[in-house]
């Protein structure tokens, strides 16, 4: 397991829609299904709405690994 100060934020090549939720797994160093459905259970918990939003501008900002 790599230090997170180590890793960077980047999106993953194990990707589903756009690698957001791979990457951040990645980085923490979870498992990236846990952090998908994180991800899912905070959406519907907050309307779907800002979950979509913040998913968008993360796939945006993010650069894709090498």
């Amino acid at each position: 397991m790599e230090n997170m100060s180590s890793v960077k934020l980047l999106r993953s090549r194990d990707k589903i829609l756009g690698g957001v939720c791979g990457g951040i797994a990645k980085w923490l160093g979870w498992d990236v299904t846990i952090v998908r459905i994180a991800y899912i259970f905070i959406s519907i918990l907050s309307a779907a709405f800002p979950g979509t939003i913040v998913y968008i501008i993360l796939w945006i900002i993010m650069p894709e690994e090498d």
